[in-house]
């Protein structure tokens, strides 16, 4: 007769289980690698139902200090975490004393955890812009961020938001960083989306600016990208310059160490600075500079979270 477990061993078993199945949650509650300071948990109400945030704070941040804020939009699927551990982001955060906020795209509103930057038709995209708006505004509130030095960064699908914020509250934000992504108005449903990503004809006739105020940009995409074509790079910069009457500087080749070369292109309305183009030689569709073994990342590409913060910087110093 085959022997029944014991009540100890069935709950020993059952919160075995339990644990297994709470990993994923802990994980995530868990600091990411890098940065030394805290890993704080956030929420906010919105018309889409609750969505949360992660907020890194560096070390021996005193009362009443106001420090700068750079929000980071993960691509797709990625998390908050993951993000912060590929980009190491909350490592310059302690060094340069800046605040980071890592807004999380819900699975219920994109399976593969993407931002619908390219869903204007139905209102989707510009609800998403809202709401995460409303987490600048608690980092601001509840955290002490500096509202006069705010900058946005973000990688694919990430980067499209980005943008897509920057347009949308140019008042809100110094700068804006798009690392992989596609420029507004070259998308509005799933279908243009997918044809934008691939470079197609007519698939990067961004909108017509209103304005010319937009926060400076930076555009950072990999030559070798096969995800997401090099020519919104190009689109995204022209939109930029175009908005603002910018012209051209000749372009730079610059290469450090034995990391991949890198093309810079400035664009220039008299002297101030409108957007800055780079063009990572030999990279994929990856954060540049990236923490090695992490989904997403390219640790051999010059490092852009270096090139973000440095580019946010100077904006904030205007």
């Amino acid at each position: 007769m085959k022997r029944q477990p014991s009540w100890t061993r069935l709950l020993a078993r059952n919160a075995a289980l339990m644990t297994r199945a709470l990993k994923p949650l802990h994980d995530k509650r868990k600091p990411p690698r890098s940065g030394e300071g805290d890993w704080l948990a956030g929420m906010v109400m919105s018309a889409v139902g609750p969505r949360r945030y992660w907020l890194f704070r560096p070390a021996g941040v005193k009362f009443g200090e106001r420090l700068p804020l750079m929000v980071m939009l993960h691509g797709c699927h990625q998390d908050a975490r993951s993000f912060a551990d590929s980009t190491r982001m909350n490592t310059l955060a302690t060094r340069e004393r800046f605040l980071v906020l890592y807004p999380e795209q819900s699975r219920l509103s994109n399976g593969q955890g993407c931002w619908n930057w390219f869903d204007t038709k139905s209102g989707r995209a510009q609800a998403e812009a809202a709401w995460l708006m409303q987490a600048v505004d608690h980092a601001c509130l509840f955290h002490a961020a500096d509202r006069q030095r705010v900058a946005v960064a973000g990688l694919s699908a990430g980067a499209s938001m980005a943008a897509l914020l920057a347009t949308r509250y140019p008042d809100r934000f110094q700068a804006v960083v798009m690392h992989s992504g596609i420029p507004p108005g070259a998308a509005d449903s799933m279908l243009s989306a997918v044809g934008a990503m691939q470079g197609r004809p007519g698939a990067l006739q961004a909108t017509t600016p209103t304005a010319a105020d937009w926060p400076a940009l930076m555009v950072i995409h990999g030559d070798e990208d096969a995800l997401v074509s090099a020519e919104n790079a190009d689109a995204a910069a022209q939109l930029w310059s175009g908005a603002a009457g910018a012209r051209a500087s000749r372009a730079r080749e610059l290469q450090r160490g034995k990391r991949y070369p890198m093309q810079v292109v400035d664009f220039k309305r008299g002297a101030k600075l409108v957007a800055t183009q780079v063009s990572v030689a030999q990279l994929g569709h990856a954060w540049s500079g990236g923490a090695a073994g992490q989904r997403f990342s390219d640790a051999k590409g010059p490092d852009s979270s270096r090139m973000a913060w440095a580019f946010a910087a100077k904006q904030f110093a205007r």
